[in-house]
C-alpha cells in the first residue's frame, strides 16, 4: 500500500470513527432530550394542575361571597319592608285617630305655660305622670322624620354588612 493510500485508509477510519462517534452522541443526546422532554411535560402538568385548583378556590370563594351578599340583601330587604310595614300600620293609625302621640310634661316647669296639675287628680284613671296630646299633623311629620331615620339606619347596616363581607375577600 502506497502512503497516498494508508492516507486515505487513516482518512476513512477517521471518518468512519467520527461518524460512528457521532451517531452515539446523537443516541446519548435524543435520550436525554426525551428524559428531560418528560420532565418538562410533568413540571407543565403539575404547574397547570396547581392553576386550575387556584382558580377553582378563587371561583368558590367568589361564589361564597356572593351567596352571602345575596343572603345580607335579602335580610335587610326584609328589615326595611317590615319596616315600612310598621311605619305604614303607625301612620293609618296616626290617621284616623286610633293612636295620639303625646309628650311627656315636665311638672316642675313653672314656666311652660302649661296649667296642667302636677298631681294627677282623684278623679282620672291615669296615675303616671302627666302627658300632652300632640296634634295629629305634627304626629305625622315626627313619623315621617323617624320613617327617614329608620331607613337610614337599615341602609347603614346593609353597606357596612356588605363592606364587611367584601372585605373578607381580599
Amino acid at each position: 500500500m502506497t502512503t497516498v493510500q494508508k492516507l486515505a485508509v487513516v482518512l476513512l477510519a477517521m471518518a468512519v470513527s467520527f461518524g460512528g462517534a457521532w451517531q452515539v452522541q446523537d443516541w446519548r443526546m435524543g435520550k436525554q432530550l426525551a428524559k428531560q422532554a418528560g420532565l418538562h411535560k410533568d413540571d407543565l402538568a403539575a404547574i397547570t394542575n396547581a392553576a386550575a385548583a387556584q382558580a377553582r378556590a378563587e371561583q368558590d370563594k367568589r361564589l361564597a361571597t356572593e351567596q352571602q351578599l345575596a343572603a345580607s340583601d335579602q335580610q335587610h330587604s326584609l328589615e326595611l319592608s317590615n319596616a315600612q310595614r310598621s311605619q305604614a300600620t303607625l301612620r293609618d293609625r296616626l290617621a284616623t285617630s286610633d293612636l295620639r302621640l303625646s309628650v311627656l310634661l315636665d311638672a316642675t316647669d313653672s314656666t311652660s305655660g302649661c296649667d296642667v296639675p302636677p298631681t294627677p287628680g282623684a278623679v282620672g284613671v291615669v296615675h303616671a305622670a302627666r302627658r300632652a296630646q300632640l296634634d295629629p299633623a305634627h304626629a305625622q311629620r315626627i313619623i315621617a322624620i323617624t320613617d327617614d331615620g329608620d331607613n337610614a339606619v337599615i341602609a347603614l347596616r346593609a353597606c357596612q354588612a356588605y363592606v364587611r363581607t367584601v372585605n373578607l375577600i381580599k
